[in-house]
């Protein structure tokens, strides 16, 4: 395991207690330079693990609640009027951060949604014709409820594609709801010590990219994605942009546990996280109560690397 980013798991699992798994996978998306999407039901502790995992990788951090009301200039920023220079000044929004935490963006307009669209796929905010670099690193980690909550409205394919992973937190098991019971999440907050700063989340980034993938990982990436188009039973397959962010993830997952290259349990650590949001069955597939995770399971049981 490399050091560091185990001991980054265990700082933020001293938060967020019993989710070791789900950390690691979260990390490994931030590693791999992408964006987070966390669909669960309210006060199973995502905003607490992305405020932890800022904290322990020494981020500068902002949170920001979506809700109808929210404008993109809230997001991107605004010029203004100085009338006392006679300028138009610009003010920076709210993503001009490391990590900016993106609370129920299901709730909000389209149009504001696509604003954070941009934001993620360019790395950069333009406002009146000019363009603003982000900070770097940048990483969106945004949090939705179930589409059947009141007020909310679903998030188009387009936009789900720009997440390199989408995680479901789940409940905690017997142990660690005892734990949360006993103590605060602000409390355990406070717990978190900080382990890199942000210019060596850089550096671990640019070793994660360059791990050596062998012509037959390729391969056998490739042969996974099609699989997905070819299949009867899908109406949506996996774009080749979801195949280079399995490629990403596989890295980061090497990465996190030490490795100098990537192998095939690597893929199969993250292809359903990675591609549950980017496959969609047809209507016989559903009738028949299969699902995605099912489907994927098929997949990688059938197809291995040669």
């Amino acid at each position: 395991m490399h050091t560091e980013l185990e001991e980054i798991v265990a700082q933020v699992g001293r938060a967020v207690k019993g989710k070791d798994e789900v950390i690691r996978k979260v990390l490994a998306a931030v590693l791999a330079g992408g964006h987070v999407l966390l669909e669960d039901i309210p006060g199973v502790g995502k905003t607490t693990l992305a405020m932890a995992l800022g904290k322990a990788m020494e981020l500068q951090y902002r949170r920001m609640q979506f809700t109808p009301d929210v404008l993109p200039s809230d997001i991107v920023g605004f010029t203004m009027y100085n009338s006392g220079t006679g300028e138009f000044e610009y003010r920076q929004g709210a993503v001009f951060c490391n990590l900016f935490l993106a609370d129920e963006l299901n709730r909000t307009s389209s149009k504001t949604q696509s604003a954070l669209l941009e934001v993620m796929e360019e790395g950069s905010a333009t406002v009146d014709g000019v363009t603003y670099p982000l900070p770097q690193p940048f990483t969106v980690i945004a949090t939705e409820n179930p589409f059947g909550s009141s007020g909310t409205q679903r998030l188009p394919e387009s936009q789900i594609d720009r997440f390199l992973i989408c995680l479901n937190m789940g409940y905690p098991s017997h142990e660690a709801a005892v734990d949360i019971l006993k103590g605060s999440s602000e409390k355990n907050l406070e717990k978190v010590q900080s382990v890199i700063t942000a210019e060596r989340l850089m550096e671990l980034r640019g070793q994660t990219e360059a791990l050596y993938v062998a012509d037959n990982m390729f391969e056998y990436l490739a042969r996974l994605t099609e699989a997905t188009r070819e299949d009867p039973r899908v109406e949506l397959g996996v774009s080749p942009r979801g195949g280079i962010a399995l490629l990403k993830m596989a890295r980061a997952a090497a990465m996190l546990r030490g490795g100098e290259y990537v192998i095939p349990e690597d893929v199969l650590w993250c292809i359903e996280d990675v591609w549950r949001c980017r496959i969609h069955l047809n209507a016989k597939a559903r009738a028949e109560g299969m699902d995605v995770s099912d489907m994927i399971s098929e997949l990688t049981e059938r197809i291995h690397a040669v």
